[in-house]
């Protein structure tokens, strides 16, 4: 593993995580404190900045607004971001930040549209926890992850702590995901993101698959993260599932 030399990074969020977080290697929950240590956590670690917006300023100059036939909404999103986002090394804000945003994505206000009734409010609030970790992972311009923890393997970590069937941890990718398949959620997601300083990516194409996501910045090469991406998954994703408790689940 690729580690560059870091503190322990520890944020208070608005909710209480799952205590089984602490399943994962590197990662303490202790009601809403979050403490992670990145030596044990990510798979790899190359850079402690990230690109974020307020998003008090996204949610009053960019979620009301909507596309025009001369401004679609990633053009929106990306003009937000040049004049608005910043660098940050303080990665409690990120996870803030992020944590904001993906209260705002997985509300459940949104459960009587997916079409799935075995998904719960319950999920969502897993689906809130995961992508909120998973915000500090990272792609660069050029293409190449940097950052790499277990939620960028969306079903096998959520199968890790939340004891999760293959099935209904599949279940939940696609709701992850699901703004591919509805233009509502998919515009939602897109102005939503530019507070974490770009877009979701997904490297999968569905849940079998289970490549993960990331918030990739405007313009970065998706030819290459698809080649660093293939070739790290496969031993990763084993390496998460094994802190299965119950690896029949």
């Amino acid at each position: 593993m690729t580690t560059i030399d870091t503190m322990a990074i520890t944020v208070e969020l608005p909710a209480a995580f799952d205590p089984r977080w602490s399943r994962l290697p590197g990662i303490q929950v202790d009601g809403r404190r979050i403490i992670i240590n990145p030596a044990e956590y990510f798979f790899r670690f190359e850079s402690n900045t990230w690109l974020i917006a307020d998003w008090e300023l996204v949610k009053a100059q960019l979620l009301g607004v909507g596309e025009t036939t001369e401004s679609a909404v990633e053009q929106l999103a990306l003009d937000f971001i040049k004049n608005h986002g910043e660098s940050t090394s303080d990665a409690a804000r990120v996870l803030a930040t992020a944590y904001e945003v993906y209260a705002y994505l997985f509300r459940d206000e949104h459960l009587a549209g997916l079409g799935l009734p075995q998904i719960t409010a319950d999920h969502l609030r897993m689906l809130r926890e995961a992508a909120t970790l998973m915000a500090l992972n990272k792609v660069e311009l050029d293409g190449h992850i940097s950052n790499v923890g277990p939620c960028w393997f969306f079903p096998a970590a959520t199968s890790v702590v939340f004891d999760l069937s293959d099935e209904m941890g599949g279940m939940l990718d696609e709701v992850y995901h699901g703004g591919w398949f509805n233009e509502h959620r998919r515009i939602e997601s897109i102005k939503a993101h530019a507070a974490l300083g770009g877009r979701l990516v997904h490297g999968c194409q569905s849940v079998p698959d289970q490549t993960g996501g990331v918030v990739a910045p405007y313009g970065a090469s998706m030819a290459n993260f698809r080649h660093d991406l293939a070739a790290f998954k496969a031993g990763w994703i084993e390496q998460v599932y094994a802190h299965r408790v119950n690896p029949a689940a």
